[in-house]
């Protein structure tokens, strides 16, 4: 029996991840690229759902955990589950950070940084172009 900690990783080649992703979210996901602030379709989002990795479909995060950081991206105090992303540390553009990367598929989702609201004090910093939204079910009208 197997758990989501125990599953194998998805790995493709690059020409593969290019003909599913479009050209904005290659350069985001596989190139650990970074979308302009303001400019990703979930910054502003208050649809409840779930969010998954564009690249897999893993879950990822819960609207639940979201919250307008004014940062310009989509911000989450966590991830739906401990599992389901892994980080490491980033040493680009001059400076420490610590990226955030889908645990099945390695996609670069975006940084987490340690001055979010509690309950966690993180700020699971995002790219629209690395998510995709699953809107929760509507609840039928109570009688």
């Amino acid at each position: 029996m197997s758990d989501d900690t125990s599953r194998e990783k998805l790995r493709k080649p690059d020409q593969e991840w290019q003909r599913q992703l479009t050209p904005e979210q290659f350069r985001v996901t596989r190139l650990k690229g970074t979308e302009r602030a303001f400019s990703g379709q979930y910054n502003d989002c208050k649809i409840a759902g779930t969010y998954h990795c564009v690249c897999c479909g893993e879950p990822l995060f819960s609207s639940q955990a979201k919250f307008d950081s004014g940062t310009g991206w989509p911000s989450f105090v966590q991830p739906i589950g401990p599992a389901a992303v892994e980080t490491e540390t980033d040493r680009t553009l001059w400076m420490v950070r610590t990226e955030v990367m889908c645990a099945r598929c390695d996609a670069h989702l975006g940084h987490v940084f340690d001055d979010g609201p509690a309950p966690t004090g993180q700020r699971y910093c995002m790219n629209s172009q690395a998510l995709t939204l699953k809107p929760a079910p509507e609840e039928p009208p109570g009688d």
